[in-house]
C-alpha cells in the first residue's frame, strides 16, 4: 500500500450511490498489470465489472506523459476530429470510483478526467476518461516498450477489434 490508500479510503466511505461511466483504454485492461498493481496497493475488495466494448469519438491515443514506473512514455488521449480510441466501457459504483482515480493517476495528479462520447452498441453515450495533466503532458524521451506490450495485452484479452490492436505497437514509434 501507499501513502494515498488512506485518501481513497476515506472517499470512498463518503462516496454516494450510483454508478459511472468509465472510458478504459489502457494497461487497466491487461489483467497482469491491473492485478499487480491492485494488489500493490490493497485493493483486493475491488474487481472491475462486466464491461462493452466501445469506441471513443474524436480521440485519439497518445503519448505524451513520461513515466519512470514504466520507463518511458505513456499513453493519453487527445482531440481528434474524425478519430476513434477503442476500448471498454464500464459502469463502476461510486464506492469504487475513488480506485479507478487512483488506478488511473489522477489522485497522484498524474491525470485528469474528461468526458468522452463513446459508441457503445448501437448509441452514443458520455462517459469519463482519463487524460494526461496539461502540466505533465511531454512528448520528451521513449515510448515504453514495456507498457505497450501491457497495452496490446490488454487490447487483445479485452477482444478489441484486430486491426486496432494491430496498430498499438505501430502508433507508438
Amino acid at each position: 500500500m501507499d501513502a494515498h490508500h488512506d485518501i481513497v479510503r476515506k472517499a470512498r466511505e463518503q462516496a454516494g450511490t450510483g454508478t459511472l461511466r468509465y472510458f478504459a483504454y489502457s494497461t487497466i485492461l491487461d489483467a497482469e498489470a491491473f492485478e499487480t498493481w491492485r494488489s500493490q496497493h490493497g485493493y483486493d475488495d475491488f474487481t472491475l465489472p462486466k464491461g462493452r466494448l466501445a469506441e471513443a469519438q474524436d480521440v485519439a491515443l497518445v503519448y505524451d506523459f513520461p513515466s519512470r514506473w514504466w520507463g518511458g512514455r505513456v499513453a493519453g488521449l487527445a482531440d481528434a476530429p474524425g478519430q476513434v480510441t477503442h476500448g471498454v466501457l464500464f459502469e463502476i459504483a461510486a464506492k469504487d470510483w475513488p480506485v479507478v482515480q487512483h488506478k488511473e493517476g489522477a489522485v497522484t495528479g498524474m491525470s485528469i478526467e474528461r468526458t468522452v462520447k463513446v459508441r457503445v452498441g448501437g448509441e452514443v453515450l458520455e462517459a469519463v476518461a482519463f487524460v494526461t495533466a496539461p502540466a505533465r503532458k511531454s512528448g520528451d524521451g521513449p515510448v515504453s516498450q514495456s507498457f505497450v506490450e501491457a497495452l496490446v495485452r490488454g487490447a487483445r484479452s479485452a477482444g478489441l477489434p484486430g486491426s486496432w490492436v494491430d496498430g498499438l505497437a505501430a502508433s507508438a514509434k
